[in-house]
């Protein structure tokens, strides 16, 4: 069940969004186990830009509910398996129904793992690279994503750094999941 919220009543946080949904929503869910927690996996970070690529012209919530079968699809967004990814594959791709089938995206997974690969000899991982990078501002971010892959503009590069904990803003100070995300950031 989505809230309503009239124009005027927009909530101002994801926080204040999923505030009073069930706990099985998905949005939910998302929120308090996922949004803003820090990523420590490369295939589970890179399995969040795949997400955060497919959102795009879309809802979060399609995504949500295409989450698992992505992780199927991209066998648990497996980086080395992705970069090895053929024609063959990518067809395979086009004909799942559980995940968004749009060719250019596709391919910019399949590019993108293979930058993470180049990435990941060079750096040690997609992790460290991502915080060799700190501190940048959110303009320098979004410029070395556009540099670095494919199908990265501005929404979708902050809303991957912000949901793996790069940068600021998932929660509200007052969120109880931030301070969750806190007390395991400080241990």
């Amino acid at each position: 069940m989505t809230p309503y919220f009239s124009k005027m009543e927009k909530p101002s946080s994801y926080c204040e969004y999923v505030e009073g949904l069930p706990a099985d929503n998905l949005h939910r869910v998302y929120h308090d186990t996922q949004y803003g927690f820090p990523i420590d996996s490369d295939d589970e970070l890179f399995g969040r830009l795949i997400l955060e690529i497919n959102q795009a012209g879309l809802s979060w919530t399609t995504i949500l509910k295409k989450q698992h079968h992505f992780r199927l699809a991209f066998y648990n967004f497996d980086i080395h398996k992705i970069a090895s990814f053929g024609e063959k594959d990518i067809e395979e791709l086009l004909d799942n129904p559980g995940i968004i089938r749009n060719r250019l995206k596709i391919n910019a997974v399949i590019y993108n793992a293979q930058r993470v690969r180049e990435i990941q000899r060079e750096f040690g991982s997609f992790k460290a690279w991502i915080e060799k990078q700190q501190p940048l501002d959110l303009s320098d971010w979004v410029k070395l994503f556009k540099k670095t892959f494919k199908f990265t503009g501005g929404e979708i590069t902050k809303e991957f750094l912000r949901s793996t904990a790069h940068i600021g803003g998932a929660h509200i100070d007052s969120c109880p999941t931030a301070k969750q995300i806190r007390k395991l950031t400080k241990s």
